[in-house]
């Protein structure tokens, strides 16, 4: 599922004020942070990750780490990304 340009543009506008959540070190897209990034994004709808290491790598990471947390990316500025996925939607018991 694609987003809208306004849906774009509203979570851009909503990332400004994030800090990032994560950060991408020397272990790099390991499962353990695949983990972290998708616990981020089950709690949060929009997840703000800052490379630390890989710096030079985050044009090519970048696109692994959306498809492996099945998450959108919003955008990339310098050394910092951001990710959506919305958050399932509760059920409640039926009576």
């Amino acid at each position: 599922m694609s987003l809208s340009n306004s849906q774009l543009r509203k979570f851009k506008a909503a990332a400004q004020h994030l800090d990032p959540m994560l950060k991408v070190g020397k272990a790099g897209l390991s499962d353990g942070f695949i983990r972290s990034v998708d616990a981020a994004l089950a709690q949060h709808d929009l997840v703000k990750i800052k490379f630390a290491e890989f710096k030079e790598q985050k044009k090519q990471l970048t696109p692994q780490l959306a498809e492996r947390t099945a998450s959108h990316l919003i955008m990339r500025v310098g050394n910092v990304l951001v990710l959506h996925r919305p958050r399932p939607v509760e059920q409640t018991p039926a009576a």
